[in-house]
Order: structure tokens, then C-alpha cells, then sequence
């Protein structure tokens, strides 16, 4: 089928590239990339009605603006699918703007990262049943076998996506503290070669732990030349907030979140407190603050 794919950077040029190799007919626009189309409005006249439009872009501001463009260029019947990590609540909103001007909003988590041009990409997809079957041949061949459903109405795809990145969350911190337990024990472990092995019949065996294994085989297995500073993409944030509004515990996800936010301070003035407090009413030792050179 044909569509237009707006944003080519690593998620959505190399979904363009899949997408082509597999017969689509796939125009593009990114003005820092070269693209058979030089404007939004080149882009919709490169597509037959009724045209497919899929954003590929940041979330935030760059989505919201390029949704409102699209709003003033598409026609009735056309479909815009954002295949960005949007929150779900203006996905939802998108859609109700969308829908008063006669055009279908489709919301597409997407799952994969820079792997997903050879593996394929897990697609959760919220929208109407019948704007989602108008891109239905695109969702198939972006994902691996039974790695696409569309998931429910609009907002539904961003949803999941959100609670399954706020699930990895969780695991990535699970890894995290293990290998830094093992790192610091008396032993002389391998944890190259241990995180190889439990690729291999374990019950903690995952793609992640593929990826440590050939992140050690890349950097080393003492990872020297990665700063621990991790950042997060606010689907965690997210998360947790739905679930405090559902009155749901969530406490592997909220430490996880915690755990980044904590790798980014050089030094944490909650610990300074902690350290001042324990002297004042045990006596208990501190140490002299590092002097900045």
C-alpha cells in the first residue's frame, strides 16, 4: 500500500526501509533528511486518496504541531497514525480534533528500537476498526509474526505502550542491581560469560539480557568507558501516575524510575542530609565534601 512517513530518524527511516523492501510504496518527509517530498503539503500530494500518514516524530510540541498541519491538509476519509510515544490522554484528544474534521486518528505504540529494521517492530494499535484496517497491510509487515493487535479504541496503543515501557523500566533496574551485586562480591566473576549463560535456559533468560551480553561484548565487562547517568523518557513518569489514579501499587516501576533519577546527580544533597542527621544524634563520622578544581 502506499503511505506517507513524516520523521526518518532511527525509529521511522528504518521503518520506511522495511516497509519498502517488503512492496510498499512509501513517500517521505523530514526536512533534515532527504525525502521525496520538501513540505507536509508536497507530502500529501505525493499520496493518492484516501492517504495514509504516519508521524515518526518526537513527542511533545514537534507531534502537536505537525498533527495540526495535517489537520489542514488531509481530507475526509484520510487516516493519520502517530506512531511516536505520545501520552495516551492526547492521543485521545487528537482523535476527537481529528474526527470533527472528518479524518481517522489511529495511535501506534511501537516496540524495537534500532533492531526492529531486521526483527520487526511490536505494534500496539488503538483507533476505529475501520481507519485501522485502511493501514492494517502496513502494521503487518512492519511486525514479526504475531507481534501486531490492535489493542482497542483510541489511545488504547499508546496506553500499552506506556505500561509496557514502564515494565521495562523495572526489569532494566532488575538486571542493573544484580550484575552490580555480582560485580561487587568477593568473586571473580565473569559477567560477560554469566550474562551469556543465562541466555540459555534460564528463567531471567529476555532480549534485554541479549543486549547486556553484547553491550559487555561491545564496551568490556566493567562497561568503563558508559557514565552511569540514566535518563527516562517520561512513560515511566506516566505510569506511575495512572496507577496512583487507578489505586494501583506499583513499587518495582516507581523505584526503577527513582533509581535514574538518582544516577543523575554527581552528588545528592539527600545524602549530605542523611549524613549531617546521623551525626548529629549518633556521632557517627562524615566525610569532607569533594572541592570542586
Amino acid at each position: 500500500m502506499q503511505l506517507g512517513m513524516i520523521g526518518l530518524g532511527r525509529m521511522g527511516g528504518n521503518m520506511t526501509k522495511r516497509l519498502a523492501e517488503r512492496g510498499h510504496d512509501v513517500k517521505t518527509y523530514d526536512p533534515q533528511v532527504e525525502s521525496t517530498a520538501a513540505t507536509l503539503g508536497e507530502l500529501r500530494d505525493q499520496l493518492d486518496t484516501p492517504r495514509s500518514f504516519w508521524m515518526m516524530v518526537p513527542a511533545g510540541k514537534i507531534t502537536e504541531d505537525t498533527f495540526q498541519t495535517l489537520l489542514t491538509l488531509a481530507d475526509h476519509g484520510d487516516v493519520i497514525v502517530d506512531g511516536g510515544n505520545s501520552n495516551f490522554h492526547d492521543s485521545q484528544r487528537r482523535y476527537a480534533d481529528a474526527k470533527e474534521h472528518g479524518i481517522h486518528f489511529v495511535d501506534a505504540g511501537v516496540s524495537g528500537g534500532v533492531w526492529g529494521l531486521e526483527n520487526g517492530y511490536c505494534l500496539m494499535v488503538g483507533g476505529d476498526g475501520g481507519a485501522v484496517a485502511q493501514v492494517e497491510p502496513v502494521f503487518r509487515d512492519l511486525a514479526p509474526d504475531d507481534g501486531y493487535a490492535h489493542v482497542g479504541a483510541a489511545g488504547a496503543g499508546h496506553f500499552t505502550k506506556m505500561v509496557h515501557n514502564g515494565i521495562e523500566y523495572g526489569l532494566m533496574q532488575a538486571y542493573a542491581e544484580g550484575f552490580e551485586v555480582m560485580k561487587q562480591s568477593e568473586f571473580d566473576l565473569n559477567l560477560h560469560e554469566i550474562a551469556g549463560i543465562w541466555r540459555y535456559g534460564s528463567v531471567v533468560r529476555s532480549w534485554l539480557l541479549e543486549l547486556l551480553h553484547a553491550a559487555f561484548e561491545k564496551e568490556g565487562g566493567e562497561l568503563e568507558k558508559i557514565r552511569g547517568y540514566v535518563e527516562d523518557s517520561g512513560e515511566g513518569r506516566w505510569t506511575i501516575a495512572e496507577a496512583i489514579a487507578e489505586d494501583v501499587p506499583v513499587p518495582v516501576i516507581t523505584a526503577a524510575l527513582y533509581a535514574r533519577f538518582a544516577s543523575r546527580q554527581d552528588e545528592s544533597f539527600a545524602a549530605k542530609v542523611n549524613a549531617a542527621l546521623r551525626n548529629q544524634f549518633g556521632g557517627h563520622a562524615v566525610e569532607a565534601a569533594k572541592q570542586s578544581t
